[in-house]
């Protein structure tokens, strides 16, 4: 099998799989981070959204071998992402603002989609830093592939979330 070099989180990792092994496998079971969650299995839930150069992808339809040379971020590099930027020590207190905001709004019930959540309002405020409410519906539901979904319906608290990280990470 051959082997592959990924940036993961910040940290150069070596990986052998099959060219065509989804990342959510390679992430979840053969690096333990598992934070990121499959959901349906087909990009239409987005609960396995990583970053992949600061833009979400869907891990569980990318396979492995598209991902050299990309940085990939998952919801445990959240921290380390938000400490590089701001050019900060990362210690084991360090929260990305949108990590706060989340934990602020009181956003999850059963959480299981949240770490694809809280990579979607990444990938959004890496581009819009000050997004509208109507932007922020927007990012969640038209952005390809397709929406994200959350069976507990905390998208209100989602939305709350995303423009309190944004003012957070303007300030």
């Amino acid at each position: 099998m051959p082997s592959y070099a990924l940036t993961i989180n910040g940290a150069p990792r070596t990986v052998t799989a099959a060219a065509d092994t989804p990342l959510i496998y390679v992430l979840r079971n053969d690096l333990k981070l598992t934070g990121t969650r499959l959901g349906c299995g087909l990009s239409q839930c987005g609960s396995c959204a990583v970053l992949a150069d600061g833009k979400e992808i869907r891990s569980c339809s990318t396979p492995v071998s598209r991902l050299v040379g990309k940085k990939i971020h998952t919801v445990e590099g959240l921290p380390g992402l938000w400490a590089g930027k701001k050019g900060i020590p990362e210690t084991a207190d360090t929260l990305h603002p949108i990590q706060t905001a989340w934990i602020e709004e009181q956003v999850p019930q059963c959480g299981y989609c949240q770490s694809g959540m809280m990579m979607a309002a990444a990938d959004l405020l890496g581009r819009n830093p000050n997004p509208t409410l109507a932007q922020v519906k927007d990012a969640f539901t038209n952005t390809p592939p397709s929406p994200h979904l959350c069976r507990c319906g905390t998208y209100n608290g989602i939305a709350a979330a995303v423009l309190k990280a944004a003012k957070l990470m303007r300030a």
